[in-house]
């Protein structure tokens, strides 16, 4: 399609959104949660065609598929349905006593024409959890899929624009001309999943029409291993959230900083680890790199006289192994940018200010770990290193938790989302102060005096 043609649809498609917004269709919470349910049904009927799409893009099983996208986002529409009519409602806040007698709330109330770009690593969850967001909040939305995963964009505008209004929601596919068309247009919000890198350049055009930007980012997440942690426990749980996704995973563990003293069995339990999960595509535990381009950039950042485990790179297959570098320090490529991929660097250190000095020399991350069981660690790493979100003696499982923000800081993004998050990321807030008119004082108006400003200094 020619992209001056591509322009002139996009261009009609948000018009006709936004009259479908101004006709307040979707404000309803009936409409709201109807909609949902239905977004579910289809979920639930194509989802072996789901699974199937994965499959062809990464080689992922339907198990990993389901326990990081499918049912994460079967577990967002379910909180969103059950929760909606409370979250509707208007929130009471207290009143000052200069404004007695009055009622003071906030009103939620959507935004309208919403647009959410999502990320190619997990291409369900990362473009359909926002969008129930949107859909909760009463908005219309265009969801613009990853180009990277083609089969998996394909699946979700099959289900999306066969089976809804394009007037309501509607799935547009396409590259980066697309994308810039898509974004040349005048929206109420817009979400987007990606790099700090493209993650500019949307907030750059948002800024042309002043709109609300949520960014989910990224960065070099750092999982500090303290002398006193159980070791064993704190590796296998590392272990695993590092190589999920083949650690295509932008809350995944970047890089390990390991105390000195217990180095040397932290790298052999780990390699054990490794080994014991036998990672490969024959046990369905593991997947490929997106595309040749990513898999050769993991390549160049493997040292070979660094490498104290693995290495290995299968072109043909377009798998990097699980690979553990050690005697890294922070000139090497692997420490430039974030890693995106099953490559672990290992960091010795010797007192926690040399761990957090290194975190610092980088910018804020998207999520921080630490293992650890001294409660002074746990309070310092709290209060000492800036990060969206994390966890203590665990790792990447911050996120499964609805009742947590799911967000960034600085260039590891801005906003957040999950759960009831997600319904007041697509929403404003109205500020409302109710006031009756059978009791008036003349304290506010003309004809101030010393007595007047006693009166107010007191109140």
């Amino acid at each position: 399609m020619e992209i001056t043609t591509f322009k002139d649809e996009i261009k009609e498609l948000v018009d006709n959104q936004r009259s479908y917004f101004k006709s307040n269709a979707t404000r309803p919470v009936e409409f709201r949660i109807a909609q949902l349910l239905k977004l579910k049904e289809l979920l639930l009927e194509y989802e072996d065609e789901m699974h199937e799409a994965i499959f062809k893009d990464f080689g992922k099983s339907k198990y990993e598929n389901q326990l990081t996208e499918f049912f994460p986002l079967i577990d967002e529409i379910n909180i969103a349905v059950k929760n909606l009519k409370k979250w509707v409602k208007h929130r009471k806040v207290s009143t000052n006593l200069i404004n007695f007698p009055a009622k003071s709330y906030l009103v939620p109330e959507p935004l309208g024409v919403t647009l959410v770009i999502g990320a190619w690593n997990f291409p369900y969850n990362l473009s359909l959890t926002p969008l129930v967001g949107s859909m909760a909040a009463g908005n219309t939305t265009i969801v613009k899929p990853s180009e990277l995963p083609v089969e998996t964009s394909k699946i979700m505008a099959k289900i999306i624009n066969e089976n809804f209004d394009p007037a309501y929601i509607c799935v547009v596919e396409g590259d980066i001309p697309e994308t810039t068309a898509i974004l040349a247009q005048h929206y109420d919000k817009i979400f987007f999943t990606g790099s700090p890198k493209v993650g500019k350049i949307v907030h750059k055009a948002a800024a042309e029409h002043l709109t609300n930007v949520t960014l989910e980012l990224g960065g070099k997440n750092p999982v500090i291993f303290a002398k006193d942690c159980a070791l064993k426990t704190s590796v296998k749980r590392m272990i695993w959230a590092k190589f999920v996704n083949s650690g295509q995973l932008c809350i995944t563990a970047d890089y390990a900083l390991v105390h000195k003293d217990i180095k040397d069995e932290f790298l052999k339990i780990a390699v054990e680890e490794i080994k014991k999960h036998h990672f490969s595509k024959e046990r369905a535990n593991y997947v490929k790199i997106i595309n040749h381009a990513n898999l050769e950039r993991l390549a160049k950042l493997i040292d070979p006289d660094k490498v104290y485990y693995g290495g290995k790179v299968d072109r043909d297959m377009r798998v990097v192994y699980p690979t553990i570098m050690t005697d890294v320090n922070l000139d090497d490529p692997v420490m430039q940018d974030e890693i995106f991929g099953p490559i672990l660097p290992v960091i010795e250190y010797e007192t926690l200010e040399e761990a957090f000095d290194i975190i610092k020399t980088f910018e804020k991350p998207l999520a921080a770990y630490l293992f650890s069981d001294s409660a002074e660690n746990k309070d310092r790493f709290l209060h000492e290193i800036p990060f969206g979100g994390g966890c203590i003696n665990d790792c990447v499982m911050q996120n499964t938790n609805p009742n947590l923000p799911f967000g960034g800081v600085g260039q590891s993004g801005m906003g957040s989302y999950h759960g009831k998050y997600s319904f007041e990321c697509f929403s404003h807030f109205k500020a409302v102060l109710d006031k009756p008119t059978a009791i008036e004082t003349n304290l506010k108006y003309y004809g101030y005096s010393e007595k007047k400003m006693k009166v107010f200094k007191m109140l």
